[in-house]
């Protein structure tokens, strides 16, 4: 690798050279309300650049602050980021343990910005396996941001979606719910509030959904972007925007 290919991969890292804020290249036809992605490939830009995978979660945490930073200026109202999924316990100790850290860093760092933005944050996902500093540190970020409405920001964390199906229907099965309406089984999930993803984006390549809200997704518009996260900004954003104005969505008509 070369000196100036560190450089760079050690800028991303600590959130320098970032170009200043601008207005969309190009007006979107249609920009969807909601949007979710998929932030694949942390790792593998950290090997690529020689770095240890930490730098590469590091490195994704400002990617995301651009993209939610330029989503928000686009009209987007809902963006879904998976962030931790129930199976990413699995990865070595380690790097868990230093992505929980990050998760409570990036909260006390970045949510009193995003809350000046405008930005209301909610999360989804299974807490209760979380540790309480980081629960109550969720809490107090949820409640910051709740009188927010520019764009609501999900952030999935400890997040499964078969697993989001079994909680509501064991929910609804205690509340002595036995055949629901689709209303009501979404009102049992994680957030029933949150819109179906007109848009799912994924990146590095990958192309499946990888548990991620299997019950919002059922019609949603697929965007594979071949960008590691980290390397993925408000452009690429904008293209997948475009991309997806492009197409028809006929939800199983002619």
């Amino acid at each position: 690798m070369t000196i100036a290919s560190r450089l760079s991969a050690a800028r991303s890292v600590l959130g320098l050279g970032r170009a200043a804020r601008s207005q969309p290249r190009v007006p979107l036809a249609r920009v969807p309300e909601s949007i979710a992605i998929i932030m694949d490939g942390n790792g593998r830009w950290a090997r690529a650049h020689g770095l240890p995978t930490g730098a590469g979660h590091r490195a994704g945490a400002r990617a995301l602050k651009d993209v939610v930073r330029r989503a928000g200026d686009l009209g987007v109202r809902d963006l879904t980021v998976f962030s931790f999924s129930t199976e990413n316990w699995r990865r070595p100790q380690d790097e868990v343990d230093d992505l929980m850290v990050l998760f409570s860093e990036m909260i006390d760092r970045e949510v009193p910005e995003l809350h000046a933005e405008g930005v209301r944050i909610r999360f989804i996902g299974r807490r209760t396996d979380l540790d309480a500093g980081l629960r109550a540190r969720i809490d107090e970020a949820e409640g910051l941001t709740a009188g927010n409405s520019r764009l609501r920001l999900f952030i999935a964390m400890n997040y499964g979606g078969r697993q989001e199906i079994l909680d509501a229907a064991a929910a609804l099965a205690a509340r002595g719910v036995a055949e629901p309406t689709e209303d009501e089984f979404r009102a049992a999930l994680y957030d029933g509030d949150l819109r179906d993803p007109e848009l799912v984006i994924r990146t590095s390549g990958e192309q499946r959904l990888s548990n991620f809200l299997l019950w919002q997704s059922a019609y949603s518009e697929l965007y594979f972007s071949p960008a590691m996260w980290p390397d993925f900004g408000a452009d690429d954003l904008e293209a997948a925007i475009a991309d997806y104005a492009s197409r028809e969505r006929r939800f199983g008509g002619r």
